[in-house]
């Protein structure tokens, strides 16, 4: 009994044990979620509609289409192109979720019924704009078809198995796989244009015309107006004259503000982008390089390919004559008027930022394609392949069948073409390959050759040769005029105490006059790729829209090819929403100033009925001609147009005058309709003119509609993270 009271007396501190025990386990259970979750935010490409993107789950997509890409033969993306490619895939992906999430509410599908019968039929316009699908159109009938598919798919099979080299088995392979995996990418991406498609017919079922909406646009378009037109200039009112005060600029605001309305997150930045250029002594030490190729190449001391391999030059020595289609352009421009043996240079190319030295060692005719066929003669023993060689040389010499020889070694004997374009576009060209391609563009037609190379022997007959042009074995010298370590941690240092003075964005300004450097502006979206197109500038996009406060400066940066210096300051992040009128001071502010100027011209023109008391008023009289309703007028004497006064000439008729000024862009006008008639030429057709105008507005109401589904969603593009 004495045991269990005190152990009744320890129920208060076990209690307590447990009660820490347990919260730690809430306790740590909790911190894991949280970490997972941190862990799963920081891998979201975006949010769509309250759903996440993972950042797999994009790559997925964009790997999926350039696997399609691949399939049609589409060489890989650059940078440029692959954020092209992300841009495109992420914006189909926020369509067809804010489609679907439509569709679902009006009950469109596409079912799997519909789906075969648009395969079988062939005839559905999404085929042939469909990725990988519009491949297997038949371009006589436009339509699609499946067997073509399955054609493909067998033909790739058997060449997988049967073709002649390793090599083409291995392609085929690869395509065949390709397609299989493709296909039902594909598939559902034509399945996602078909749910597009119905949804867009119900909007067209939703577009009509009329006779009397078709005649006046017709009018619109094609009735002339001519007119005596007197004008008033804004300029002639001094802008220091006009007092526009913080009511005028709320009353414009408002009255103007559904134009500032914007749809996403905007950021204002100002940024720095300084571009580190070689020093005179950079120049200085490169062109000593390219004096002592110049000299050397004249002087003959070094062989060509020593010389060009010596000065490291960008273009290595080819050895073989070639087209000048082969030749850097600028180098292409100067060898037609050099002589053989001649040397030129050093001479520097602003376009591509080289020092160039060129010897022309010769210049020949040659043939541009070469039919030729081959008796490869190679073994483990050079002696006895030699005097294989020999004897195959000598019989065919003698009159011997050449394809009978070739069947006897195991080979096929068969012809085949060879262009300058295929041996110019070689990357490497050892002495085997110079010596078999030199001979074959110098032998003549039908005769034959025993070459011998490192690994035995070549039989070689040369059996036609065609389209005589100029080749040019030249050597060349080029090398791009570049910074050197010292030039660039000179204006790596001074840009980094420029940054460090300027402390915020405010003083960046102030600085960069200092310095030499010039600040610029930018608005970005979570879109942008880079700043102001600057190649490798994505990390500033990601600090911008992930770490900067309003005010605050960037580390430096390094962008483009590491030729670039870049800081950037967040000045103001501008929420979705109505712009703040303080960021459309400036421009209310002009607006306003028009306003009044027009104002006070206009009681100018007080009284004013016809154009003599428009002279007698100050203003400038024109005749103008050629304006139509549905187009601004064009005032050549003021160098502008004027939307405003189009509207105002149709609804005046022949023969009368304005009977209120006209409030335009540049000036205030009155003007008396002299003539009007439709244009010459012109005829109108009901039918017609209905197609047409219904064409419009389809186009209108698709275009809206496709903004008012991408609003309904709200998407927030976090892809700057990754790319």
């Amino acid at each position: 009994m004495a045991a269990i009271g005190k152990i009744r007396s320890w129920g208060p501190i076990l209690i307590t044990i447990l009660a820490i025990a347990l919260f730690g386990f809430i306790a740590e259970t909790a911190f894991e979620m949280i970490g997972k979750k941190k862990q799963m935010d920081g891998l979201t490409a975006g949010i769509v509609d309250g759903q996440k993107v993972d950042i797999h789950e994009f790559n997925q997509l964009v790997e999926e289409y350039q696997q399609i890409l691949k399939l049609q033969g589409q060489a890989d993306l650059n940078e440029d192109g692959l954020n092209n490619l992300r841009d495109f895939i992420w914006n189909n992906y926020v369509r067809n979720k804010a489609i679907e999430k439509e569709a679902e509410e009006l009950g469109l599908t596409v079912t799997d019924e519909e789906f075969k019968q648009v395969l079988t039929e062939g005839t559905h316009p999404s085929l042939r704009q469909a990725p990988l699908i519009r491949e297997f159109v038949n371009p006589q009938t436009g339509l699609f078809d499946y067997t073509q598919v399955n054609t493909a798919r067998e033909y790739l099979k058997q060449a997988a198995e049967q073709a002649p080299t390793i090599e083409e088995r291995q392609q085929a392979a690869e395509q065949s796989q390709l397609l299989e995996q493709c296909w039902p990418i594909a598939e559902r991406l034509l399945r996602q244009q078909l749910l597009m498609d119905k949804y867009q017919a119900l909007l067209v079922g939703c577009v009509s015309t009329n006779p009397v909406s078709a005649k006046a646009a017709f009018d619109g378009s094609n009735v002339e107006s001519k007119v005596l037109l007197a004008s008033l200039p804004y300029a002639t009112v001094n802008d220091n004259d006009i007092q526009v005060s913080d009511a005028d600029l709320k009353a414009k605001y408002n009255e103007t503000k559904s134009a500032y309305k914007t749809y996403e997150e905007t950021r204002d930045v100002k940024y720095v982008a300084f571009q580190v250029l070689p020093s005179q002594a950079d120049r200085d030490r490169l062109m000593e390089t390219m004096q002592e190729a110049t000299a050397s190449f004249r002087q003959d001391s070094l062989t060509a390919s020593e010389v060009v391999r010596a000065a490291q030059s960008q273009v290595p020595f080819f050895g073989l004559p070639v087209t000048r289609s082969a030749m850097p352009y600028d180098i292409a421009a100067r060898v037609d008027s050099m002589a053989a043996g001649q040397v030129v240079g050093p001479f520097e190319t602003a376009s591509d930022n080289t020092y160039n030295v060129v010897k022309l060692l010769s210049k020949v005719q040659a043939p541009d394609s070469v039919e030729y066929r081959t008796i490869s003669l190679m073994g483990v023993n050079p002696a006895v392949s030699e005097k294989t060689a020999d004897s195959v040389y000598q019989a065919l010499k003698a009159g011997a069948v050449f394809d009978s020889i070739a069947k006897k070694y195991g080979q096929t004997g068969a012809k085949q073409w060879i262009t300058s374009a295929n041996y110019q576009s070689m990357q490497n060209v050892d002495m085997d390959n110079r010596q078999f391609i030199g001979s074959l563009f110098n032998l003549s037609q039908g005769e034959i050759k025993n070459l011998k190379l490192s690994q035995g022997n070549i039989i070689l007959q040369v059996t036609d040769r065609r389209a005589m042009v100029t080749k040019y074995d030249v050597a060349i010298v080029k090398r791009t005029i570049n910074f050197s370590s010292d030039t660039h941690t000179q204006a790596y240092n001074q840009f980094s105490q420029f940054v460090a003075e300027s402390k915020n964005v405010d003083g960046l300004a102030e600085k960069a006059a200092e310095y030499g450097y010039t600040v610029l502006d930018r608005q970005l979206t979570a879109a942008d790729h880079t700043i102001a197109g600057l190649h490798r500038s994505n990390e500033a996009i990601r600090w911008i829209f992930s770490k900067a406060d309003e005010g605050e400066l960037s580390e430096v940066m390094r962008c483009g090819n590491d030729d670039y210096l870049l800081v950037v300051g967040l000045q103001k992040v501008n929420p979705e929403g109505y712009a703040d009128i303080n960021s459309k001071t400036e421009e209310l502010k002009q607006m306003v100033i028009r306003d009044k100027k027009f104002a006070t011209l206009a009681e100018k023109f007080n009284g004013v009925t016809s154009i003599d008391a428009a002279k007698a008023a100050g203003a400038q009289v024109d005749t103008v001609d050629l304006i139509t309703f549905a187009a601004p007028a064009s005032i050549r004497s003021l160098g502008t147009t004027e939307p405003a006064l189009s509207g105002a000439v149709a609804a005046t008729e022949k023969g009368q005058f304005s009977k209120a000024p006209v409030k335009g862009q540049q000036a205030a006008y009155m003007f008396q309709v002299l003539d009007r008639q439709a244009r010459e030429g012109a005829q109108y057709d009901e039918q017609t003119q209905e197609d047409m105008l219904r064409q419009q507005a389809i186009r209108q109401v698709m275009s809206l509609a496709n903004q008012d589904l991408l609003r309904a969603v709200k998407v927030e593009d976090l892809r700057y993270n990754f790319f």
